[in-house]
């Protein structure tokens, strides 16, 4: 692959003000070397767990964005062996991208069902987390909400959201697609617009924040989030924002709750390849997955493995079964409504 000065130069700005630890790029039997958007307080443990059962050496480049595009631009001189990232946009970026392989493996066949793989196992999700609505403890009385019911005017100036084409709700417009179809989705989404009740910005505990504050009565956002504000011992102040919400699985009751995932992809040039392979099979086991819950509070996407205390107090629910290979076909789709409606404009004056 031809890089250009000019392609060489916008990876660098990329990365400028990145958290950065540079892999070495080895055939060496011993190590494996990642790029994670997941930040490392996530990732950290789980790393030196494996690092202690397998011996491997982890190698580890953090940052917020670029990797994708770090990758392909590498082409076959890049050292990367394993890409963890959130969403499913992202995984399918991925692989739309020509940067992964498929993953062939029995364990993780029978670790991680098919709902949460790529197709060919281009992919593999490895934790999920519901898209939910944070009710105000105080000011909302109801305990159960469908999606749909976000529209509804009488929450008019009531709901608070980060952007809309932030790839977490971007899953969740197409999600809509999926199951109403794209004019039902339009109107959905320009009553939910109407209702916001100020212009979308910040993330998703910023969101749960304009409950707290009063800005609104309900946010929308991950339930992943909800377990880092509650043991988040460097923000203190989160505890009493989480405090004054309460989490609501929307359509629970009918089709089920929307779930997207983190996950890993086995780089396509990765020159250790069964290291890469090693990896995701620990994350995708019984230890791997238990401490994913226990850690990140996410929810397991291996069957049988028990979630956190936390995570098991917010109580049961019943998940959107769609396959999220079908999400990420409908992302562009969502993406292109979202911008015809002019969600990020806010609400109307």
């Amino acid at each position: 692959m031809r890089w250009t000065f000019a392609s060489a130069a916008t990876l660098a700005a990329l990365f400028a003000g990145s958290s950065l630890i540079a892999p070495a790029h080895s055939e060496a039997s011993g190590e494996v070397n990642i790029y994670s958007y997941r930040q490392p307080t996530l990732i950290e443990p789980l790393l030196k767990e494996f690092r202690e059962e397998t011996g491997i050496k982890t190698n580890v480049i953090f940052a917020s964005k670029g990797l994708i595009e770090r990758i392909r631009a590498e082409g076959r001189n890049s050292p990367a062996d394993v890409l963890l990232t959130v969403d499913i946009g992202n995984l399918s970026q991925a692989v739309a991208s020509g940067i992964s392989q498929p993953v062939e493996s029995d364990v993780i066949d029978d670790s991680i069902p098919a709902s949460y793989r790529g197709a060919n196992d281009e992919w593999i999700g490895l934790t999920g987390r519901a898209r939910v609505v944070y009710a105000s403890k105080e000011r909302v009385a109801q305990d159960d909400i469908t999606y749909e019911e976000l529209a509804d005017p009488k929450w008019r100036g009531k709901i608070c959201s980060r952007s809309g084409q932030h790839p977490y709700n971007v899953a969740l417009v197409a999600s809509m697609l999926a199951h109403v179809g794209p004019d039902k989705t339009e109107a959905w989404l320009r009553g939910v617009k109407a209702n916001l009740a100020r212009k979308p910005a910040g993330n998703d505990r910023l969101q749960v924040k304009g409950v707290y504050a009063g800005e609104c009565d309900l946010a929308i956002g991950n339930t992943y989030y909800m377990g880092k504000m509650l043991t988040d011992e460097k923000h203190p102040e989160q505890k009493e924002w989480a405090n004054s919400v309460k989490m609501l699985f929307p359509s629970s009751n009918d089709r089920g709750t929307h779930m997207n995932v983190s996950g890993a992809v086995l780089a396509k040039n990765a020159p250790n390849k069964d290291n890469g392979l090693k990896l995701i099979e620990f994350l995708a086991s019984d230890k791997g997955q238990s401490m994913y819950a226990e850690v990140n509070h996410e929810y397991p996407t291996k069957y049988g493995i028990a979630w956190s205390d936390l995570v098991e107090s917010w109580g049961k629910f019943k998940a959107d079964p769609i396959p999220l290979n079908k999400i990420a076909s409908l992302r562009k789709a969502a993406s292109e409504m979202i911008d015809k409606v002019g969600f990020d404009d806010g609400p109307s004056s």
